[in-house]
């Protein structure tokens, strides 16, 4: 595209700089403009008829004005080689140094956030915390949001190293920064889960079997714990704080939060990993 940009541009400033340095050249140019315009407004009423007449005058027309470039251009050769040099070089120079850093303070950092992290999750391995008991995920507020939640896996062996570390990095900081104690609710989820749950209605998920990332354990939703109870509920200002600040940390550390998306899933976070998913 920076190509086609420079050549457009090289043609058009040699267009004006040749009109201006040549009055035969813009005589030649301004009359074929002024004969194609009169000849167009006279063939208004009677343009079929007239079709071909109008073809030869403006190929007439052509030729006188090539006829005259070239002429110009053998008895003006050396300023049109000077004029042409000066026009190119700037676009040259630019074109040959933009793969390069013009200045090193504004260097494009996608991706710096992610090696930051993976930086810091070379050293001290995480661990995961004890799992809750059961009868976390059975009263009447959990069930009432989500009512199959007692069967789903928490297992963190089961979930991608690179992206528990980042979960773990997650809780570490909503915890000492925030004031936040979290829990995994649900990691890992089987194909067949998965398509119970499809199967429920959209407003529960979308993906199939093997379309979400919680097949490949590079997912999780997460929730709060607040008085040794368990807090979901969105219409707790409490824990949707919690949720703004946990999309903030989970971004931060690389993460996709589901708070971003139409049909938002504030606990929800995922790994991309290319290849993993084939739209």
């Amino acid at each position: 595209m920076l190509f086609v940009v420079l050549v457009l541009y090289f043609v058009l400033a040699c267009s004006v700089i040749w009109l201006v340095l040549f009055p035969s050249t813009r005589e030649a140019t301004l009359r074929l403009i002024g004969g194609v315009s009169a000849k167009i407004g006279d063939s208004l009423g009677r343009w079929k008829q007239s079709k071909d007449k109008t073809q030869s005058f403006a190929l007439g027309s052509l030729c006188t004005l090539l006829f005259s470039l070239g002429h110009a251009l053998r008895r003006q050769y050396l300023l049109c080689i000077v004029v042409i040099s000066l026009i190119a070089l700037p676009p040259l120079v630019a074109l040959m140094l933009s793969s390069k850093s013009m200045l090193e303070g504004f260097e494009d950092s996608g991706g710096g956030a992610n090696l930051q992290v993976a930086e810091l999750l070379k050293g001290e391995q995480l661990a995961p915390p004890p799992p809750l008991p059961p009868d976390f995920f059975t009263t009447q507020e959990v069930m009432q949001v989500r009512p199959m939640l007692v069967n789903a896996s928490r297992n963190w062996q089961l979930l991608n190293n690179d992206y528990a570390q980042r979960l773990l990095l997650i809780f570490k900081i909503m915890k000492e920064k925030h004031g936040y104690d979290m829990a995994i609710i649900e990691g890992y989820r089987s194909p067949e889960r998965q398509n119970m749950l499809a199967n429920i209605g959209e407003h529960v998920t979308k993906a199939a079997a093997f379309q979400s990332f919680h097949q490949y354990g590079l997912a999780a939703d997460c929730a709060f714990l607040r008085n040794g109870k368990l807090v979901i509920s969105e219409k707790d200002s409490w824990a949707m704080e919690g949720y703004r600040l946990y999309g903030e940390v989970a971004e931060s550390v690389g993460l996709t939060w589901g708070g971003r998306w139409k049909m938002m899933d504030f606990g929800h976070t995922e790994l991309h990993l290319q290849g993993v998913i084939r739209k």
